[in-house]
């Protein structure tokens, strides 16, 4: 049963990684989850791969010049979900008894993925979901996720969701979310300050459009969490004078929204480092789905459906009889999958 009685608050983060520096920003990513729990937030939202920052490079210059001067800090200061640093992240939501959804750069091998790691507020990690498809040149820093990224999680106060930036124009993404009669949603985004004002497709402008019609096409309350451009990121990245050109600065845009669309806090400057806060009243939501569910009574199955592939991909299969000292098994798959953070604890959706 889907309960829609509950009442809570979340927080919405608008800040500035370390840039590229994985200790500094998660003692930063604790000390926001201190002041949202002592805010009485239930949940609080980080924005995407703010550990350790959003790598800007990658729009300003070429592959090799990524390569040459930013990667392999990247690569390093990436953590491992199985790591010392994200213990630390689950202890705090532990301590303060509340839960967090915060986006990081996942190292896997050698292997980058643009992750969320869903924290109850027990202290466990309940999933670490990877961005499904990477846009455009983050394809050059970043592996893809799969559909057991799809998942919405029951936490004690709603079901919870989360995607990564543009995730959210995905419609075939969004549906597989709101068949699972996801209630919040982490909406995660980097700062989105590059190449404005002469493409209008990257701007925050944009990408809080589509945030806000996430929350009006699924009926949930979405919390929206983004990275934001200061002059510590622009003496970062720029090695150029071009590079400063082309970054820009601010474009911060956290917000939280209600299940009809409408602005639950006042946003932040978009240069401003910040926290919003809203108080959540499932029952709005319910109210708004008897007019218009999605997934319900203003739908028609007969006419089209979704369906998802919930299995995750392997990295190796064979076909030749297994060794026993392999780590192959004799049915010809790998016993190893895309990392240990991808369990989790909610059956794989039914759609």
């Amino acid at each position: 049963m889907i309960d829609y009685s509950s009442t809570f608050r979340v927080a919405a983060v608008q800040a500035e990684p370390v840039w590229f520096d994985l200790d500094a920003t998660v003692d930063k990513a604790i000390s926001l989850i201190g002041e949202a729990a002592r805010g009485g937030a239930a949940l609080i939202a980080f924005p995407e791969v703010f550990i350790p920052g959003y790598p800007y490079h990658i729009w300003l210059d070429s592959p090799a010049h990524s390569l040459t001067n930013f990667a392999g800090r990247y690569l390093a200061n990436s953590p491992e979900v199985d790591g010392p640093q994200v213990a630390k992240l689950l202890d705090t939501a532990r301590e303060h008894e509340i839960a967090v959804v915060i986006g990081i750069s996942e190292r896997s091998g050698g292997t980058l993925y643009m992750g969320q790691l869903i924290i109850g507020p027990d202290g466990n990690l309940i999933q670490a979901r990877r961005k499904l498809q990477p846009a455009y040149v983050e394809q050059t820093v970043f592996g893809r996720g799969d559909s057991s990224d799809l998942v919405v999680h029951q936490l004690p106060f709603a079901r919870v969701g989360a995607l990564n930036c543009w995730e959210h124009f995905q419609p075939l993404t969004k549906h597989a979310m709101f068949m699972q009669n996801e209630q919040v949603h982490v909406a995660s985004w980097p700062g989105m300050s590059w190449y404005q004002p002469g493409i209008p497709l990257m701007s925050a402008d944009r990408q809080s459009d589509a945030t806000r019609m996430y929350a009006l096409e699924g009926q949930t309350y979405v919390v929206c969490a983004t990275q934001v451009v200061t002059p510590t990121a622009v003496d970062f990245f720029c090695t150029k004078p071009e590079h400063k050109e082309l970054l820009g600065s601010g474009g911060g845009f956290a917000r939280i929204y209600g299940p009809d669309g409408s602005d639950l806090a006042e946003p932040l400057a978009p240069d401003a480092e910040g926290m919003l806060f809203a108080d959540i009243d499932l029952s709005a939501a319910a109210l708004i789905k008897t007019a218009r569910d999605a997934v319900g009574h203003y739908t028609r199955p007969d006419v089209y459906t979704l369906q998802l592939h919930t299995s995750q991909a392997r990295t190796a299969t064979t076909s030749r009889a297994a060794d026993p000292a392999s780590p192959l098994t004799s049915a010809g798959e790998a016993e190893f999958t895309p990392v240990s953070a991808k369990n989790s604890t909610a059956d794989a959706p039914a759609l």
